[in-house]
């Protein structure tokens, strides 16, 4: 299937490669051409577009086009963009981490204008390339139905890790509460292992706790593979601050949570954990940023004697 791929971060960059790696034809455009022609040397096939206004040429109708941009401005200058070059009945996709709010008003502007439009949160991070991603998909089944091969593609299988949810926003709200979801796992691991930390008397070797536990127990998960990982390789953490940045979704989902009289405390707290770190960061913290390094390559504040 003909697709572009706007957008070669993280996490595009490798969903790029892994749709090359599927048998797609695949056009990339990044801000920095050079990451573009990068994956296409590497991979040996695809097509570098320099120009968005080229896409209209180069994709075969109806086009699809995928935004893997951040949330906000750039994503909406994006849309604009394509709504200028494409045709209606092309369909635009976004797979960034977008408020859903902003979904339901892009989508209403893109149908408006006779084009489709498909909302996909996705997740995987750095790791989608190899393991897959999991996708939450938005949008009207007339606009979704025919992405179908690209989610196959992209998933960890065919037929898993991904999900058409509803109507348009479907997906990104989704998203948004699985971040939520993600804060309040997060915050569980990071407390314990400060628990067992301060616990002198046993002088407890955390990678050695973390590594026992990612098998057989009722609290092994990827996010404790990642956080053990972390461990082995700087058991201290001596190498980071305990500084935890957030990305949006969690303060979204605890709005929501607000608007709609949910109760959630486990989330908020997290949330609210994230804000404290940032001057009082605890060891706590230090195992938060740690697992957001390893599975997303969120950047993280190094200690001065910290290394790569």
């Amino acid at each position: 299937m003909d697709i572009a791929m706007l957008g070669l971060g993280r996490m595009g960059g490798n969903m790029a490669r892994r749709l090359l790696r599927g048998g797609h034809r695949v056009i990339m455009w990044n801000r920095t051409t050079e990451t573009a022609e990068k994956i296409m040397a590497e991979e040996g096939k695809g097509e570098v577009v320099r120009n968005v206004a080229d896409l209209r040429q180069m994709l075969r109708a109806p086009r699809r086009a995928w935004m893997m941009l951040p949330a906000g401005q750039a994503t909406q200058d994006m849309l604009e963009q394509l709504m200028d070059v494409l045709e209606p009945g092309d369909t635009i996709i976004d797979g960034g981490n977008s408020n859903y709010k902003d979904s339901l008003r892009r989508a209403s502007q893109a149908v408006g204008q006779g084009y489709h439009y498909v909302d996909v949160g996705v997740s995987g991070g750095v790791w989608g390339l190899t393991v897959g991603y999991g996708m939450m998909v938005g949008g009207p089944a007339e606009a979704a139905s025919p992405m179908r091969p690209i989610f196959e593609t992209l998933a960890p299988a065919p037929d898993k890790g991904w999900a058409h949810l509803g109507p348009s926003g479907a997906g990104h709200y989704a998203k948004m509460v699985h971040n939520g979801i993600e804060y309040g796992m997060m915050q569980a691991y990071a407390e314990g292992l400060d628990i067992l930390r301060a616990k002198q008397d046993f002088s407890y070797d955390l990678a050695a706790v973390t590594e026992a536990w990612r098998y057989g127990t009722v609290i092994r998960s990827w996010l404790l593979d990642l956080a053990a990982a972390a461990l082995k390789d700087d058991p201290n953490l001596e190498k980071l601050q305990g500084y935890v940045s957030d990305s949006g979704e969690g303060r979204w989902t605890v709005q929501e949570a607000l608007d709609l009289d949910v109760p959630a405390p486990v989330i908020t707290t997290s949330l609210f954990h994230r804000f404290y770190s940032r001057g009082n960061g605890t060891f706590g913290s230090k195992v938060l940023a740690a697992m957001r390094n390893q599975f997303g390559g969120h950047a993280v504040k190094k200690t001065k004697d910290g290394s790569a």
